[in-house]
């Protein structure tokens, strides 16, 4: 009983442990999205994107409003975006995108979760080519009666590809139409559970088993650091 109480407990902490690291990811969108624009999302689409990705993860709205008010408030120096390219095992390519108030710190934190996990930082711009920036909308299958005729409408506001997976629809665009395509989406009264800007890999490599997991062990260690807002790779 006692082990099997443990194991319970360890679920538990890890589950918190994501949703607090949602809830940080999130406020420095929220954050970064204020110092871009205005603290109303009427007026600011990226703001009324972070808020709607926020409620996605059931964010409090407290914790919401708290996150655009320290934006708003001259005394933060608030968060840049930073983008580091590098290597994990296996030659694995990986993109990592960052939200820091200080680079200085987040680039060396990088560089060692790196160098301890058969890694090795890149300059900027040898790994880029490799992906592409995209944007992609989770949403519900059932917001969308015909999947076919949805597809057909969507290419005029810039839909690459739509993907059904189980109860859920995933809707690709390039970079440049991300913006015509959430307008359209609102136009069409269709919310998206998630809404991001992705990098997408042009080709994926196979690895063993064994070979993953070296690289998926480097992938949680990057996301854990504070830092760090989302990480891409080329592993199948």
């Amino acid at each position: 009983m006692g082990r099997i109480f443990e194991t319970r407990k360890a679920k538990m902490f890890k589950r918190f442990a994501r949703m607090s690291k949602a809830f940080n990811r999130i406020g420095r969108e929220i954050e970064i999205a204020v110092k871009a624009g205005v603290t109303d999302p009427k007026m600011n689409p990226r703001l009324r994107l972070a808020i709607q990705n926020a409620k996605s993860v059931n964010m409090p709205k407290e914790r919401i409003e708290s996150a655009i008010n320290r934006a708003s408030s001259k005394d933060t120096a608030g968060y840049q975006e930073v983008l580091y390219e590098g290597y994990g095992p296996h030659g694995i390519a990986m993109m990592v995108e960052c939200a820091t108030d200080n680079p200085t710190r987040s680039v060396a934190n990088i560089r060692m979760i790196f160098s301890r996990n058969n890694g090795s930082l890149a300059s900027t711009g040898s790994i880029a080519f490799m992906f592409e920036r995209k944007g992609v909308f989770r949403v519900e299958a059932e917001k969308i009666p015909n999947l076919d005729e949805f597809e057909l409408e969507m290419i005029d506001h810039g839909l690459e590809e739509l993907e059904h997976q189980d109860l859920e629809a995933y809707i690709y665009t390039s970079f440049q139409d991300f913006g015509k395509m959430h307008k359209a989406l609102e136009e069409k009264g269709i919310e998206a559970i998630n809404t991001e800007l992705q990098y997408i890999p042009t080709t994926t490599k196979e690895l063993s088993e064994t070979e993953a997991k070296e690289v998926q062990d480097l992938v949680d260690k990057l996301e854990d650091d504070d830092d760090v807002q989302s990480v891409f790779h080329t592993m199948a």
